[in-house]
């Protein structure tokens, strides 16, 4: 474990189920259970490339609070400053999709715990005492109550600190709208240092435009994203933009890939064909494998190619946690892609 470097993720985690197998909500007699939350999801990440984590939550003071906190201690994650109380754990249900057939997700946090935090329960001097990196999504301020309020204090603090921060604008349409989410993140963003985003959440965040791509017929052209990012960067001054680059062939099979900008130069990955068993959590994974390759000082391009590799094995496991090492993954970024047994 790299004990020099200590990341500091804020956000919720909730209860994931999903009807077994690829069966949907309205044939599900049985049902599987886990944890996730993409602060969470990315904390789990860094610690399996041992980097230390921190998770920063709120939630009730009850069995699955504590299965919620187990989930992500599990794997090294500290939760040491978890806060505890609130009425209840958020709950999101997924029915997987195949083929032309899309996959779902419904939500049900409403009242959470997280969503009832007050800033009076977080104490971000304490909190980033040791920490060189803070991170956070979208997500979290769409939770609504004081959480806008919170993320610009911990973003502020961290400024303060000289901590990096970085941010996956990570927009969830059935939390807020446009509107409030562009309101709030403009707010934030100028705190940020690394920004995570897709065609999508620049579009329906900033009003940003990726010319010449249509995600739905998997058409992607690499000049508008280099211009999508250099309008972020010129905006809120990010040293870094990333985007990451999904051709949605159907619901089993995407086009992956990632691009990464310094206010002057892009890097683009490999892109790389998936055949998907789970994709919740991908975006996530992305996450995790920048922000370890920028960790370690890795250069623009082996970052970009880290990052998209990372998350391209995401794609092949169950669940919202990206269980792999960084051997698996500099295998893959070297150009082994061909899945042969390992013997």
């Amino acid at each position: 474990m790299n004990k020099e470097q200590k990341v500091i993720t804020f956000g919720e985690i909730m209860m994931r189920l999903n009807p077994m197998g690829y069966y949907r909500f309205l044939q599900a007699e049985q049902w599987e259970s886990s944890y996730a939350g993409g602060e969470a999801n990315v904390a789990v990440s860094l610690v399996n490339y041992g980097i230390g984590a921190s998770f920063i939550t709120k939630l009730p003071t009850n069995e699955l609070g504590q299965a919620a906190i187990n989930a992500v201690r599990h794997f090294g994650v500290d939760t040491s400053n978890v806060v505890r109380g609130g009425r209840r754990l958020g709950l999101y249900f997924v029915e997987k999709g195949a083929s032309q057939r899309p996959s779902k997700v419904i939500y049900d946090r409403a009242n959470s715990s997280i969503s009832e935090a007050q800033p009076s329960d977080f104490d971000w001097d304490a909190i980033f005492a040791e920490a060189t990196w803070f991170h956070f999504t979208g997500i979290t301020p769409a939770l609504g109550g004081e959480l806008p309020e919170i993320c610009l204090q911990a973003c502020q603090h961290a400024k303060v600190k000289g901590i990096t921060v970085s941010c996956d604008l990570n927009y969830r349409g059935k939390l807020w709208s446009k509107g409030e989410a562009e309101k709030t993140m403009s707010s934030l963003m100028p705190y940020v240092d690394v920004c995570i985003a897709n065609e999508e959440d620049a579009s329906d965040v900033f009003g940003i435009h990726a010319t010449g791509t249509d995600v739905t017929s998997g058409k992607l052209d690499e000049q508008g994203y280099i211009s999508v990012a250099k309008q972020i960067v010129d905006r809120f001054g990010c040293a870094k933009v990333a985007i990451t680059l999904r051709g949605s062939h159907s619901a089993s099979f995407n086009s992956w890939g990632g691009m990464l900008y310094d206010g002057k130069e892009a890097w683009f990955s490999p892109r790389y064909d998936i055949q998907i068993v789970d994709r919740v959590g991908g975006g996530d994974s992305f996450g995790g494998g920048l922000l370890y390759a920028l960790i370690v000082k890795k250069s623009n391009q082996e970052a970009i190619n880290f990052a998209v590799a990372a998350s391209c094995l995401k794609h092949s496991i169950e669940h919202d946690f990206n269980l792999v090492s960084i051997q698996e993954v500099e295998s893959l970024a070297a150009g082994n892609a061909s899945g042969r047994v390992q013997r």
